[in-house]
Formats: structure tokens, sequence, C-alpha cells
């Protein structure tokens, strides 16, 4: 650095949130000088040269007057993704924290349509946006394993695979070879490894898109589970779901003709404590 030169900094208040063990950086976009490069958003998420985060909530003044904002959600890697359940449920707060706005009912846009969101105590549930038509029983090799895969769109895309056991899951090196097959491209796909427990609950653990890794939970994950789960394996709604951070969320929804619809998303969410990044 040569004699004189400051470094110039911009500082960036944001809110650390998370939902069943899926955790987020949250920031106040309403302005117009607001924007954060996919470099910077990847640095934040960064657990040791940054916050740490699954990826990042931003609210935005909403596009559409049916809306009361918009919520642009970007994965870790900085890329930004069309819905996030978790996040989209985080989010709640996180309008209600930076606009000081006390209702309980939100309306928000996102990439993949308008969703509800309604706090509930200590939970928020979300309406989804009307899942995609399944996939079932498609079948593919991968990390030299012959696997049967279902697959659906629940705001992005998502493939699940029934394990007796979780526990003997290779989730990192099953969840890469799957989320990468040619059988998903371009785009490729989340992962989840779904086993059946009793009294109509299942667990799931997800690799997920964009992270590229396992996190402790999911919501789009969850619900793409449960929605398969009804399916593939007569799993009644409203089912329980316990995902790997030991949190049990709540997916509720109808099917009609093979297809999911009126889909609801429930569980805990909360800010963990506020701050300042220097950009």
């Amino acid at each position: 650095m040569a004699r004189g030169e400051e470094v110039v900094s911009r500082a960036v208040r944001f809110w650390k949130l998370e939902g069943a063990g899926n955790d987020f950086l949250g920031f106040d976009g309403r302005s117009k000088a607001f924007r954060l490069s996919r470099a910077e958003i990847a640095r934040f998420c960064d657990r040791r040269r940054g916050v740490g985060a699954d990826g990042v909530l931003v609210v935005e003044k909403p596009r559409s007057p049916k809306a009361d904002f918009r919520m642009r959600y970007y994965n870790s890697d900085g890329g930004e993704a069309e819905m996030c359940g978790n996040g989209a449920r985080c989010f709640a707060l996180l309008a209600r924290a930076v606009t000081a706005r006390t209702g309980k009912s939100l309306r928000v846009e996102t990439r993949a349509g308008l969703v509800m969101l309604e706090i509930c105590g200590k939970d928020v549930r979300v309406s989804m946006t009307e899942p995609g038509l399944p996939r079932l029983g498609r079948k593919i090799v991968a990390a030299g394993r012959k696997v049967a895969l279902d697959s659906i769109n629940t705001g992005v895309p998502h493939a699940v695979e029934f394990v007796r056991s979780l526990s003997s899951v290779d989730v990192l090196r099953s969840g890469r070879a799957i989320r990468t097959h040619s059988a998903f491209a371009p785009g490729g796909t989340n992962v989840n490894f779904v086993q059946i427990g009793k009294g109509g609950r299942i667990e799931v653990r997800t690799y997920e898109r964009g992270v590229e890794g396992e996190t402790l939970a999911c919501g789009t994950g969850v619900v793409a589970s449960s929605i398969l789960s009804s399916l593939r394996r007569g799993i009644r709604p409203p089912i329980r779901v316990r995902t790997r951070g030991g949190d049990l969320l709540t997916v509720d929804f109808e099917l009609e003709a093979g297809r999911a619809r009126k889909v609801t998303l429930q569980g805990p969410a909360r800010i963990v404590y506020t701050g300042v990044l220097y950009v």
C-alpha cells in the first residue's frame, strides 16, 4: 500500500437468522444504493473468512402490487436461486426487523412466485408456490451405485432417494454425484435422502446445490421429500419431518390426481444477532 493511501470500506448492517439449522445473512436492500457482488456474498458466507451462512436473504421493494416485499435469495456460492423454504420463513422475521412492521402475515414476491408467510408464535408457516409434476422411478448410475430416484420442483429442483438407514448414506459422495449427473443437466439438482420413520414421520438429509455440501435442513427439500413420501410410500399429510439438525418441520398439502396443491411448510425461525460488515 502506498504511503498515505487509505482503505475505504462501506459499512453494511446485517442480521443473522436461522430456521431449523439452516442459517442465513439478511440485508435491507430497499435502497437503490444497496449492492452486493457474487464474490462478496460468497466471502460473507464463508465460515472461516466471513460470518458464515448457508445463504443470503435480501429485503427489496415489491414489483407486484399484490406483494408487501420482494425476497431475493442467494446461495453461499453467490448464485441466485428461485426459492428457499427455510429462507422464506426467516424472511418473515427479517422483513419485520428492517421495516418495524408489526403484522403477522406477509405477502412476498419470489422468483418462484408469490408466497404467503404467517408468524405463529416461535414458528413461521409459508404457503409454498405450487410444485411441478413429479417424475417417478428414474434410474441412474452415480458414485458407482445403481440409484432409483424420484424428482419434483418445489421452487427449485429436488431429487429424492428412499433409503433404509440415513446413517449408512455417504451424503457428500452420493449427493455430489447425483447433483451433477447428466440426467439433471444443465442446472443440476438438490439431492435428498429419505428414511421412513414411525407414526407417519420421515427423516431427511439434504445435499444442497449452490452450497455444494450437506446442510442441517432444507425447506424446499423437506417439502419435496414429503410429497414424494406420500405418493410413493402412502404417508398421509400433514407430515412431520426430522432434519439433520434435529428440528421438526411440518409439511401439509392436498393431493389431486397425483399433484400436490395448497402446500405449507411450518417450523421454527429466529433472529440470532445483528451486526455490521465492511465491504
